[in-house]
């Protein structure tokens, strides 16, 4: 009897030891427990992050900390705050309009105003002046905080403002964007991601609309430019140690728990604060310490609660921004220029009754008026929303929409390979990193299948967790495949059973941020925010540590390596570290992608969704199909279009 060749094919492959055959509910159960503590991926970015803190410098003289503040608020100005912003918008004319007058009660009056930020982009603002305005008079520039639909109609806002022109102060009230009249879906704070996205440092956007109220103030007839003021609640208490530290026209300042250093925030999650109080590679250059040093000798009282129901209770805060900056003021002979109120009653987050009667004492005392700290109830004058809405254009920019405009008008050239190459990693920040140790942390031996679970510890003490998997029939140099899923590795058991089915060792990872790597109090949003702020990128982070276990996994044995991704995280990670690394890997398979990181605009992806996509100037200087081309002879793959 005749063999049958196709008979005895078959029965050489079932006879092969790298036939053995998997299936994802077999796999499930080594990849689905958790091989980190997010906690304590936490604290290992915590720690990681507190080491790069920028600490206070050490000055002999006022001469010295005045040339050295000088450099500070030039580099923070031209490096972080307008780094991507079109220098036209940065110095363009003032552009307010005159909406009319409101009735006002005795003693002062009111007006409604609105003002364009940048091109397109406009906010309002409510007038305060004394009713017999004659002469030159100080001003005060109020910013707003998270108040929510109010916005500047807010009910202690409105009393300050009055209570400030019944004192002979001009009073300028300021609406911030997200609130109020600019309360829009597209106007959250968060979407200052997509603005660094296309290259522009969100923070600037934030900038101008401050700035903008404050160049109105100084232009105005009856305004003594050498007595401006700026005070302001929460993100208005950012918003004046920001300008006011930048803007060497403010004269006075009074803050109200608005911010912290670095160090308080690294240590109490609730103090992290919105994408623009972490200005991209701010802390790069000064921290929240060195801008309250940057204000002296010029007056300024720093107001906390004493247990503060959202962030920076005073006590906490203290050593960082005012123990350790009185002797910058004292350099001067003006220690007694920054001062403290802890606020007690109530206590919690808040601009009432105590902390103005502070404010209108430290004001009146520094614009040499009458010193008082006597509030004039004017509870029955305040006015309604509707009363005090000024109205804005119909089609009035968004942050978003500022964004997709701005995204609109790249221009990108694609320069030799080197070049490029060299751009990325300026961009992402990549830093190489290579593993420390592999902590073997279990292994299973069974169904013809062999495994072994890690916590991978990188050389600069942060770590990513994998479990490796092969036939035991597969030789230890069957080629490698890196399985990353954006939901992590325990949902990635029918990739990894399919390519062992292959006869490939797998390596299923779950890298910084993602899945068991992904922190917790703080968690990922909050920590990507600091290592931008740092001057380094979550993203960068992620590629090293990629093309670290790629290189490990190969020292196992596995002569050729392959990616295998899902998700629109996990996709820009691998084509970011196979154009960083060209030849590392022979394919990148993508399942679920995107075709252009232009999806995150026209969704579009929320930055709490993928924080470490919106990494400064990415789509600005790359597009995915651009790092495609780059990363060759690497194939990239798709398992279906995006």
């Amino acid at each position: 009897m005749r063999s049958c060749p196709v008979l005895l094919c078959l029965a050489a492959l079932m006879a092969s030891p790298a036939a053995a055959q998997t299936e994802a509910r077999r796999l499930r159960p080594v990849l689905e427990p958790a091989l980190l503590r997010p906690e304590v991926v936490a604290w290992e970015l915590q720690r990681y992050l507190a080491a790069k803190a920028p600490a206070l410098p050490k000055v002999a003289s006022a001469a010295e900390w005045r040339r050295e503040s000088a450099a500070l608020r030039r580099r923070l100005l031209d490096e972080v705050i307008f780094r991507g912003w079109p220098r036209q918008w940065v110095e363009a004319p003032l552009r307010f309009e005159d909406l009319g007058p409101i009735p006002s009660g005795k003693g002062y009056r009111m007006r409604k105003l609105r003002y364009e930020i940048v091109p397109g982009f406009w906010s309002s603002a409510i007038l305060y002046e004394p009713e017999n305005l004659s002469g030159k008079r100080p001003a005060i520039l109020n910013v707003n905080g998270h108040v929510g639909p109010p916005g500047k109609t807010v009910e202690y806002k409105q009393k300050r403002c009055i209570n400030q022109a019944l004192r002979g102060i001009v009073a300028l009230n300021l609406e911030w964007i997200a609130y109020g009249e600019l309360n829009h879906p597209e106007n959250v704070h968060w979407f200052g991601g997509h603005l660094d996205l296309v290259g522009a440092n969100a923070a600037g956007l934030f900038y101008l609309a401050m700035r903008k109220g404050l160049d109105y103030l100084e232009q105005h007839p009856n305004v003594d430019r050498s007595r401006l003021g700026v005070t302001g609640l929460s993100g208005g208490g950012w918003q004046t140690i920001v300008l006011s530290a930048l803007d060497e026209r403010v004269a006075v300042a009074v803050p109200v728990a608005g911010y912290s250093a670095v160090l308080s925030r690294i240590e109490r999650p609730e103090d992290i604060g919105d994408i623009e109080q972490n200005a991209t590679d701010m802390l790069t250059i000064a921290d929240y310490s060195h801008l309250t040093a940057m204000r002296a000798p010029h007056p300024t009282l720093l107001i906390y609660s004493a247990e503060d129901d959202c962030c920076f209770r005073g006590n906490l805060v203290r050593p960082y921004i005012y123990d350790s900056v009185k002797p910058f003021f004292a350099l001067y002979g003006a220690a007694d220029r920054l001062g403290w109120h802890l606020n007690t009653d109530p206590g919690d987050h808040n601009y009432q009754l105590d902390n103005r009667r502070q404010a209108y004492r430290f004001f009146t005392r520094y614009f040499g008026l009458k010193e008082t700290d006597e509030e004039t109830p004017v509870g029955s004058e305040l006015k309604s929303y509707e009363e005090l809405v000024v109205g804005l254009p119909e089609n009035n920019l968004t942050i978003l929409g500022l964004a997709r405009k701005l995204a609109a008008e790249i221009r990108r050239s694609e320069p030799p390979p080197a070049e490029a190459r060299q751009r990325l990693k300026d961009t992402v920040r990549y830093r190489p990193v290579e593993v420390k140790h592999a902590w073997a942390l279990g292994s299973t031996h069974r169904h013809e299948i062999e495994t072994r679970s890690f916590r991978f510890e990188f050389d600069n003490s942060l770590s990513a967790a994998g479990v490796w998997v092969k036939a035991l029939a597969a030789a230890s140099s069957a080629p490698g495949t890196i399985v990353l899923d954006d939901k992590g590795k325990k949902t990635a058991a029918a990739q990894v059973a399919d390519r062992v089915n292959r006869g490939e060792q797998v390596l299923a990872v779950d890298l910084i941020f993602t899945g068991d790597a992904e922190p917790q109090n703080p968690g990922r949003v909050g920590l990507a925010q600091l290592v931008a702020a740092l001057g380094e990128r979550a993203l960068g982070h992620e590629a090293a540590q990629l093309i670290a276990l790629a290189r490990w996994l190969r020292a196992q044995g596995a002569p050729r390596l392959r990616l295998e991704v899902a998700g629109i995280r996990s996709q820009t990670v691998a084509l970011v570290a196979a154009a960083l690394e060209p030849g590392l890997f022979a394919e990148v398979a993508v399942r679920d992608g995107m075709a252009s990181l232009a999806h995150l605009l026209e969704a579009p992806v929320r930055y709490e969704d993928a924080p470490d996509l919106f990494c400064l100037g990415l789509y600005k200087e790359f597009d995915l199909d651009g790092l495609a081309r780059l990363a060759a002879p690497t194939t990239v793959r798709y398992a279906q279009r995006p």
